[in-house]
């Protein structure tokens, strides 16, 4: 399938390409042996991800436990952060 390039750099994505995989309104753009890659991107918005963490039962002191267990060097990482949810 050919698509032109403008002369602002710009193209056109053809509508039974972007219907295989979805549609998607960011592309992330890689050059591989000479050719362009785009794999779309799906952005999460806020709303996604604090419900992806009201379903997990997280709240923002088990986030935090995270954040400072992973800051810590790989030495001294023995296992995860302990959740209430692990602990019980």
């Amino acid at each position: 399938m050919l698509a032109k390039m403008t002369s602002k750099n710009q193209l056109t994505l053809p509508k039974s390409v972007t219907a295989i995989v979805g549609p998607a309104e960011y592309y992330d753009v890689e050059a591989r042996n000479g050719q362009i890659v785009l794999t779309p991107v799906r952005i999460q918005r806020g709303d996604a991800v604090r419900a992806k963490l009201a379903e997990l039962d997280l709240n923002e002191q088990d986030v935090a436990d995270a954040v400072a267990w992973a800051r810590k060097s790989p030495a001294t990482r023995k296992s995860g952060p302990v959740s209430k949810k692990s602990a019980k």
